[in-house]
């Protein structure tokens, strides 16, 4: 028995400290019915029901999302509002067209570089 008085005391003391902890860190603007100071003092001198009415009257009341709730894209730089995109399905075009000639170049430069032999290479020495 005297463990349920225990726990009960615990939770109470838990209770408590964190709605002094909610009502001293919450917005002035936010807080509902009294003033926060007020909300404050209630707390302090009426433990548990003090808590209480901090969580049923007081305590803001949290912004509701306003559409339903997507998991986070798997790619965030493409939810960047400011984002490069193209204006035209012709400049997507031109785009590509220039992303494959890069490649192209790339790929002629180090078939270039494979074919001929290393010219920088170390040089033997003979003692």
């Amino acid at each position: 028995m005297a463990y349920l008085y225990l726990l009960f005391f615990v939770v109470a003391l838990a209770v408590w400290v964190y709605a002094l902890f909610d009502a001293v860190g919450s917005d002035a603007d936010a807080v509902r019915l009294l003033p926060k100071p007020a909300w404050v003092v209630v707390v302090l001198l009426l433990p548990k029901l003090g808590a209480l009415a901090w969580f049923a009257l007081g305590r803001p009341r949290r912004a509701r999302a306003a559409g339903p709730v997507r998991p986070p894209s798997p790619f965030p730089e493409y939810d960047h509002p400011n984002r490069a995109r193209a204006a035209t399905p012709q400049e997507d075009e031109e785009f590509l067209r220039r992303c494959r000639e890069r490649a192209e170049e790339q790929r002629r430069r180090a078939r270039e570089q494979a074919e001929r032999p290393d010219q920088d290479g170390p040089e033997e020495t003979r003692d």
